[in-house]
């Protein structure tokens, strides 16, 4: 399979850097063709602007969406833009790995999704859901949370994380047409001792060595 891993954490020697570097090895010996993109490491710039492209659809006023539009039919996009894309078209998986950051995901990958995700490429005429562009394709949330496990279940203080992670799940992967591998969720990386955290890679590992053959989850709309 072709995976592609989207990394976005400023610390190689984090949690979520041993996560991805895990992701790397692992999914390279079980034979997959892995492609990245380390957005920290890139200084990839979240700005969504005209720099996102090189053609011009109005000069006079910026609408991204019709700059997308024209961008895709004109061959328009930003070199950077433009290789992410590629790299989302060429993959079967695609794999985001960050840490939960106020219920989210940190600026720069919601900035890296607002540049690329672009319609045209990435959604469009018609093409959402079950018709989305990307039907066909799987895509995974691996996460890490400052918080403990009970405080992220239905009743519990910071509420269920399915509905929290909703807006990426459904909002983005789903309304482009990916299929939603369950989220990998490691809570409180800070507090957990070295064999805790071999033992959370431990996990990590068995699982990707699975990943071809992982099912969907079910998700519901709002």
């Amino acid at each position: 399979m072709k995976i592609l891993i989207v990394y976005a954490h400023p610390e190689p020697k984090s949690m979520n850097g041993a996560m991805f570097n895990t992701a790397i090895t692992t999914l390279q010996e079980a034979g997959h063709e892995v492609q990245t993109s380390d957005l920290y490491a890139m200084q990839f710039n979240p700005t969504s602007d005209r720099t996102n492209f090189t053609s011009v659809y109005n000069d006079a006023f910026f609408k991204q969406q019709l700059e997308e539009q024209h961008a895709s039919r004109v061959n328009g996009f930003a070199a950077d833009v433009a290789a992410e894309q590629e790299k989302i078209a060429w993959c079967d998986v695609m794999i985001w790995q960050f840490p939960m950051w106020w219920f989210s995901i940190p600026a720069i990958l919601k900035g890296w999704v607002d540049r690329v995700f672009a319609m045209g490429t990435s959604y469009g005429n018609g093409h959402i859901y079950e018709t989305g562009i990307y039907t066909g394709k799987k895509a995974m949330l691996s996460l890490t949370i400052g918080g403990p496990e009970d405080a992220y279940i239905s009743g519990g203080l910071h509420g269920d994380l399915e509905n929290i992670l909703k807006p990426i799940h459904r909002g983005i992967f789903q309304f482009t047409g990916f299929s939603v591998l369950e989220p990998q969720v490691i809570h409180g990386p800070a507090r957990m001792s070295p064999e805790e955290r071999a033992l959370a890679l431990e996990k990590w590992t068995e699982r990707l060595t699975q990943i071809a053959e992982e099912a969907a989850i079910e998700l519901t709309a709002y």
